[in-house]
């Protein structure tokens, strides 16, 4: 009985083999048959991605110009704006001394005193001075300084000074300026020769 029973058991394992085969084979002609549109597919769908690929890039590209036109526009906007408005903070600081002007103009009227008025102008002068220097602007020391091309401008020579003062500002005509380090205006000087 025992044999019988393994022959049983032989008999249904290969019956179950063969139950599994048939699926098997169903599934492999169904596979087969997506595996042929797959690659019917796959030789359009380059095709396809490609297009997608382009239409994506396309896109991006329209984007990227868009948002460089609009920063091209911006900075321009900006810059219009410093040009007009970029003296503000200057003249901000100097609306006080504009003030300080006009009464010194008022009080000049009533008083006859030259000394008085001497004394507000000096005030002034020394407030206009301190606002340009917050600015950045400092005056050109030009009194027993060496000549120099960089920071004056000759406009006379004077022969005859002696050696020691060959090649040295005698006299200034007019002040210089600076900003920032940055020469505004040289200062006009005469030079010993």
């Amino acid at each position: 009985m025992e044999e019988k029973d393994i022959k049983k058991e032989e008999q249904e394992v290969n019956t179950d083999d063969m139950a599994v085969e048939n699926p098997t084979d169903e599934v492999t002609e169904e596979q087969t048959d997506a595996k042929v549109e797959e690659a019917a597919e796959e030789e359009t769908d380059p095709l396809k991605a490609a297009e997608a690929q382009i239409a994506d890039l396309k896109d991006k590209y329209l984007r990227q110009m868009a948002e460089f036109d609009n920063y091209r526009k911006r900075t321009l906007k900006e810059r219009s704006e410093l040009i007009l408005n970029g003296g503000e903070k200057t003249i901000t600081a100097l609306l006080p001394v504009i003030d300080d002007m006009e009464r010194a103009i008022a009080s000049g009227e009533k008083t006859d005193d030259p000394q008085v008025l001497r004394e507000g102008m000096q005030l002034i002068y020394q407030k206009l001075m301190k606002a340009l220097e917050a600015q950045g602007v400092s005056k050109i020391e030009t009194e027993d300084a060496d000549f120099d091309t960089s920071l004056h401008e000759a406009v006379a020579l004077v022969p005859g000074m002696g050696d020691d003062k060959k090649g040295k500002v005698i006299d200034c005509m007019a002040p210089g300026y600076k900003l920032n380090d940055k020469v505004i205006r040289y200062a006009k000087v005469a030079v010993g020769q």
